[in-house]
């Protein structure tokens, strides 16, 4: 978990922390915890208190968004720090179009991995 920087902060348009995440999921925090533990969400420090927050477009309402997931190990194989996951999921994309987080919420994820793939070779 890294502390994000302004211009990559600048890109997410929305955050929410782990007690917030936990209630939408309907889960205790621990468990919260314990998917970024697993690389299934990522958390970085932000905002005046540095307490861990994850991008709002990572869960759809009760649960982690589709396809999420395998992007995120598919972009950690490729050499991705959280940072620069977070950075490539939210710079908009003209071959999408739109954004590869905004891809995944409208369950186009199949381009969105066939892009991150494309980042290794």
């Amino acid at each position: 978990m890294t502390e994000i920087d302004a211009n990559i902060d600048a890109l997410v348009p929305d955050w929410l922390t782990l007690p917030d995440i936990a209630d939408m999921l309907g889960v205790e925090v621990t468990r919260v915890r314990q998917l970024v533990k697993e690389g299934q969400l990522i958390a970085v420090r932000r905002g005046e208190n540095k307490a861990l927050h994850v991008p709002a477009a990572f869960i759809d309402e009760d649960k982690v968004v589709k396809g999420l997931v395998g992007t995120l190990t598919l972009l950690r194989d490729d050499g991705f720090t959280d940072e620069e996951m977070i950075e490539w999921l939210f710079t908009p994309d003209p071959s999408l179009p739109g954004t590869p987080a905004q891809a995944l919420s409208e369950n186009r994820g199949t381009e969105v991995k066939r892009r991150a793939q494309a980042l290794a070779v």
